[in-house]
């Protein structure tokens, strides 16, 4: 059973949703279980008729309860067996940080297209190796920055937005603190080198997050900074980290993030978004209402028509999903494109840079 403090191996409830292709029409493999945002990365790609015909993970014993709910299923003990198969359209991975990148090169390469979680690189250079393989297969490296894409609230924010309800967007303020539950962690995530960094990871979530609301292709990065403050028994750990860029269009945005989610918060992490418009402004509640039984995915508005408080739990969906499996199916670019994908990863390992040296 989840548990609703473990971020690591959270699994999210999604939205019954209606399939947008018919049984078989889109195939997609599962591998590297090595974060829990995996089961949120294959249950949306099922919910949207997508079909898992094979499953693959480095430590067998970590599928064991997967396995037994997805019969359907094939366990391989080869990740060579996923690549040889022609008939797969894509293959989505949780692996280490630091293999994330390469792992998606030898998808891509293979003829399929691939979607990691977020971060989906932890080095420049990862990125730009990416951007080749990208132009040369025609193939996709789709990225799941499930702080939107795997939030209700945050998603229908973003339709709210573009929608002009609040204007033009003056300022993002992104709030992140994460519950560290060090116990539970693996080794390679006090391991800056298989994680990148604090910026470079959970970081990349409110970088994307910044693009998508002020709708700017890039941003300026004014200020990063990364420490570890209250964890020094974990030399490898960055447990806080915060960031100030600017829009093209002199958008503010700023994040803070962190592992010192309180002992006594009844989930992983109180992350809140605030977005200011010159007509509005916008608070989302992602997955907790402090001191309420609301639960999560909240919207708080006020715009030139008065207040409004918006649940958005079991309303909205997921729509990332079958605008991705589209997409894989027709070539198209409606779920993400490509850039911006690619653009959120760029600055957060930018910012990161920045803050390391300062340290």
């Amino acid at each position: 059973m989840s548990d609703a403090r473990d971020g690591q191996s959270f699994k999210p409830q999604f939205t019954k949703a209606k399939p947008v292709v018919e049984p078989g029409e889109f195939t997609f493999a599962a591998s590297h279980f090595d974060h829990g945002h995996i089961y949120g990365q294959i249950e949306g790609l099922i919910q949207a008729g997508g079909v898992l015909k094979y499953i693959y993970d480095p430590t067998p014993n970590r599928i064991a309860d997967f396995i037994k709910s997805h019969p359907e299923a094939k366990v391989v003990t080869r990740f060579e067996d996923i690549l040889d198969d022609s008939s797969l359209h894509m293959v989505t991975a949780a692996a280490i940080p630091c293999d994330r990148g390469p792992i998606g090169i030898r998808v891509m390469e293979s003829g399929k297209d691939y979607f990691t979680d977020k971060s989906p690189f932890t080095t420049l250079e990862q990125l730009a190796e990416a951007r080749e393989v990208v132009k040369s297969t025609g193939r996709k490296y789709m990225v799941y920055y499930c702080e939107r894409l795997g939030s209700e609230a945050t998603w229908h924010a973003g339709e709210i937005i573009r929608e002009g309800a609040i204007g033009r967007v003056l300022q993002v303020l992104n709030l992140a603190p994460h519950n560290l539950a060090a116990s539970r962690r693996p080794e390679w995530f006090f391991d800056k080198e298989k994680y990148g960094g604090i910026l470079t990871d959970i970081g990349s979530h409110q970088f994307e997050q910044f693009l998508h609301f002020t709708g700017a292709s890039n941003m300026e990065i004014l200020a990063a900074r990364v420490d570890n403050l209250d964890n020094p028994e974990y030399s490898g750990l960055e447990d806080f980290g915060e960031a100030l860029l600017k829009s093209p269009d002199g958008a503010s945005c700023y994040c803070r993030v962190d592992w010192f989610n309180p002992k006594g918060s009844k989930t992983w992490g109180d992350g809140r978004t605030f977005v200011i418009g010159t007509k509005g402004s916008i608070e989302i509640r992602k997955n907790h209402d402090l001191a309420r039984d609301t639960g999560g995915n909240l919207i708080f508005l006020v715009d030139e028509q008065g207040e409004q408080e918006i649940h958005c739990a079991g309303q909205v969906g997921h729509p990332y999903f079958p605008r991705l499996v589209l997409d894989v199916l027709n070539r198209t670019e409606n779920a993400m494109t490509q850039e911006h994908a690619f653009k959120a990863a760029e600055i957060s390992m930018k910012a990161q840079a920045i803050a390391d040296a300062q340290r």
